[in-house]
């Protein structure tokens, strides 16, 4: 596979959760996430630390530093060389919040039983 294609995940009311969460971010955290989602787009999954990580069952997070600020991005692949982008949070704490990898299950989830659960890379 060597084209990736990202795609952000849209909930059934429509609202984007990783787009409003960038939207929200000032404009330099927001330049230095977009310019790591065109690497993942380049990369795909051979994508490695420091912009990329893998979390746990197929999560994985894109990892934005502007000063102190660290913001990280979810996402995980799906086929024919899809990234979903779920949502994204800033950074406070040394280990991602619990709650954060729950919600990016929970829009995997729904995200997979509306267009389909074919098998992920």
């Amino acid at each position: 596979m060597d084209k990736f294609t990202i795609e952000f995940y849209e909930r059934e009311n429509g609202t984007i959760p990783a787009e409003e969460f960038l939207l929200s971010l000032n404009v330099k955290m927001r330049a230095k996430l977009v310019g790591i989602m065109k690497i993942l787009q380049e990369k795909g999954n051979l994508l490695r630390e420091p912009y990329s990580k893998h979390l746990e069952e197929g999560i994985f997070e894109l990892r934005g530093k502007v000063g102190n600020d660290i913001s990280r991005v979810l996402y995980f692949f799906y086929h024919d060389g899809k990234i979903i982008v779920l949502s994204g949070f800033l950074k406070k704490t040394q280990k991602t919040p619990r709650s954060e990898i729950i919600r990016a299950k929970r829009y995997r989830n729904d995200y997979l039983e509306r267009y389909g659960n074919h098998e992920k890379i």
